[in-house]
């Protein structure tokens, strides 16, 4: 099978990001057999900035879609507009990456309507084509075009959950909060903030993702502790930044905030 094309970038302009297994190449193996890929692991822990950096490493436009409750196949593959007394088309974002031969991303594909999911299945199996109904047309993909989306397993609501006969259309990769040293060199490279900020950062996150009698829907992400070592940075004190940016973004039961806020405290 011939390799889709590919631009050379240089690594200087990439966007951020540092790996933390065999994800770099999957994702171009993945890239070069035309496979879909699906990223699984909790908010913030880096899926999103991953195809964005390997986007611009294969030298390909990027097209994110977030998916949400509210967003309808019509929605992605496109409508007929009236523009000055005509009708026009207008392709969607799943249509025009298809067209285009861009990296498509769905984020967090476990939120999107059932017929979202249905009008992608043709693009992960061997047809790799997008039929349009509204348009009458039927799209196959060019090479260049890959699909990559996302999903949480951590936080399922009910039918939430992704079906197998969905789950087992793509190649997969785990995704989870970096090793303390990885973590402490993001923290580096994306706040600026010192090394000993960034390693008392660390901790406290650690200490944060191990209060599972906390009953919190999700952890302390890596891009809260982020948020936090850019404020404390910009100057501010440091148990009010890691407060506001990590403490207040979880919980919102005072009981919880103050337990969350002590952890701050001892770290700080």
């Amino acid at each position: 099978m011939t390799s889709p094309p590919t631009v050379k970038v240089d690594p200087q302009e990439l966007p951020y990001y540092q790996p933390v297994g065999g994800e770099v190449e999957l994702f171009e193996r993945c890239y070069q057999e035309r496979l879909p890929l699906m990223l699984k692991g909790p908010t913030g822990c880096g899926k999103t900035r991953f195809v964005e950096h390997m986007a611009a490493r294969l030298g390909r436009p990027l097209i994110t879609v977030p998916c949400h409750d509210d967003t309808s196949a019509a929605d992605l593959l496109g409508r007929w507009l009236v523009r000055g007394g005509d009708t026009v088309w207008q392709d969607g974002p799943v249509t025009r990456a298809v067209r285009t031969g861009a990296i498509l991303y769905l984020d967090e594909i476990a939120e999107a309507r059932p017929d979202v999911i249905v009008a992608i299945h043709p693009l992960t199996d061997h047809r790799r084509n997008l039929f349009v109904d509204r348009h009458g047309e039927e799209l196959a993909a060019p090479p260049e075009f890959m699909l990559a989306v996302s999903f949480n397993p951590g936080y399922q609501r009910g039918w939430k959950e992704l079906k197998p006969s969905t789950r087992q259309r793509f190649v997969a990769a785990s995704f989870d909060y970096p090793a303390p040293d990885l973590e402490a060199e993001i923290l580096l490279a994306e706040s600026g903030c010192d090394e000993k900020t960034a390693k008392r950062l660390v901790k406290l996150a650690a200490k944060l993702r191990e209060l599972d009698d906390l009953g919190l829907a999700e952890r302390a992400s890596t891009r809260l502790v982020v948020d936090a070592a850019r404020l404390i940075k910009a100057g501010m004190e440091p148990r009010s930044a890691a407060a506001a940016a990590i403490c207040e973004p979880l919980s919102d039961d005072p009981e919880i905030l103050a337990a969350l806020r002590e952890v701050v405290s001892l770290a700080f």
